[in-house]
This record gives C-alpha cells, structure tokens and sequence, in this order.
C-alpha cells in the first residue's frame, strides 16, 4: 500500500510531525481535515510538567486521544503500538530534557497498517529554553477504528 507516491511509513510520520508541531487548536484542527481527507487519522494533546515524572501520564493520554478521536481501534495490539511509540518517542528526548519542565505535544497518526507518534517539546532551561523531537513508527493490524 502506497499514500500518493510516498511510502506510508513516511507519509503517516511526517503526518505525526505535522499534527505535533501545529501552533494551536485551530491549526491542529485544519492538519487533522487535511490529513483525513488523504486517508491519514491523526490526533495530538497537550501536555506540561516534570520530564521524569510525566512520561506515564503522556503515553496514557496518547492512547486515550487516539481511542477516542478514532485513530485506533480498541484493541490491545493497537492499544500496545502507540504506548510502545509513545514511549519510544518520549524516550529520545531525555538527553535534552532529563530533569527539567516539558511542554508541548505528543501527536499519533494512522494509515492502514502504519502507525507513528511524533513529540515536540520546549525544555525549561529558565530563560533560555531549548526544543526537542522524538518520532517512532509502529505496524499495526489494518483494523478500522470505527470513527
């Protein structure tokens, strides 16, 4: 399966990106209709806090968004690939943001079978913040997520 002439692995993380990198509601919200008029379901939430601290509570709501904004459907092997890529994601962080305040988004969109998460974060660093990315793809079963 191919999105257009990119591959889909590509196409859904450079979905990812898009969606975690939007300004704001109504960008985000523009990204999505784009994305679902190419067959691409995406969501991306909000996050802030501690880095350490808040990867549990980020991965949970990444699965929460994409369950209920239908981008997966609920069921354990779908449910497992975006904790795992979530995770994934988070992780490539640390190096920059290992005891210091986050704040950003963590997106996850879906084509078909591929699916990818994409984080984009400001670090605290009092007045002179830095900015991260994680990204990490996963394949999932090709079941539609109902929505």
């Amino acid at each position: 399966m191919t999105h257009g002439t990119e591959a889909p692995n590509l196409a859904v993380a450079r979905a990812a990106l898009r969606l975690a990198t939007s300004a704001g509601r109504a960008e985000e919200a523009r990204v999505k209709e784009e994305l679902l008029r190419q067959g691409i379901r995406g969501v991306a939430v909000d996050f802030g806090g501690p880095y350490a601290e808040s990867i549990g509570s980020m991965v949970q709501r990444a699965i929460v968004a994409a369950r209920r904004e239908g981008v997966i459907a609920p069921i354990h092997p779908h449910e497992g690939a975006v904790a795992g890529a979530a995770r994934e994601a988070l992780s490539q962080l640390a190096g920059r943001a290992l005891g210091f305040n986050v704040g950003g988004k963590v997106a996850i969109a879906r084509f078909g079978e591929h699916l990818a998460c994409a984080v984009f974060v400001g670090v605290g660093l009092v007045h002179l913040d830095d900015v991260a990315v994680g990204l990490a793809h996963r394949a999932v079963p090709d079941v539609d997520a109902g929505a």
